[in-house]
């Protein structure tokens, strides 16, 4: 049986789930995801596509394509951020605030080279990503 955690926008205008485990999850602390997430570092969970699902709203979606990488969704209505869909890596990105009952387990830091606030957990420390998704694969100290 798959786990369903429930998630939405600031607003529970649009709603969405998400099924099964992540691929992924951690922190990026790239300048793009410092800056949508107006925080110096953003949560991350990466999930196939099919694991996600809107329930609710889906006519309120907005989209914005900074590259042809990244195509970040949000709420038309109060601006609250959903997810980011990377077809290139087919994998989506819930970020975890938006689904609350998920417990973010993050394995990794990307982007670490673009830090604005260092973080000493023992996690490593990719200096961009992992070769597997366009990256250096290369790490960093904390």
């Amino acid at each position: 049986m798959h786990k369903t955690y429930e998630g939405s926008c600031f607003c529970g205008n649009v709603q969405l789930t998400v099924s099964g485990e992540p691929v992924a999850a951690g922190y990026c602390h790239c300048e793009s995801c410092r800056s949508w997430s107006a925080s110096p570092v953003n949560a991350f969970s990466l999930w196939k596509p099919e694991a996600v699902s809107i329930t609710k709203g889906a006519a309120d979606i907005g989209e914005y394509h900074k590259t042809e990488r990244s195509y970040r969704k949000f709420c038309r209505k109060c601006g609250g951020h959903l997810f980011t869909e990377h077809p290139h890596w087919n994998l989506t990105d819930v970020y975890a605030a938006t689904i609350p009952a998920y417990r973010h387990e993050p394995a990794v830091h990307v982007n670490y080279a673009e830090t604005v606030l260092p973080i000493k957990d023992g996690l490593p420390k990719m200096k961009d990503l992992p070769k597997e998704m366009g990256g250096s694969g290369e790490t960093m100290p904390e």
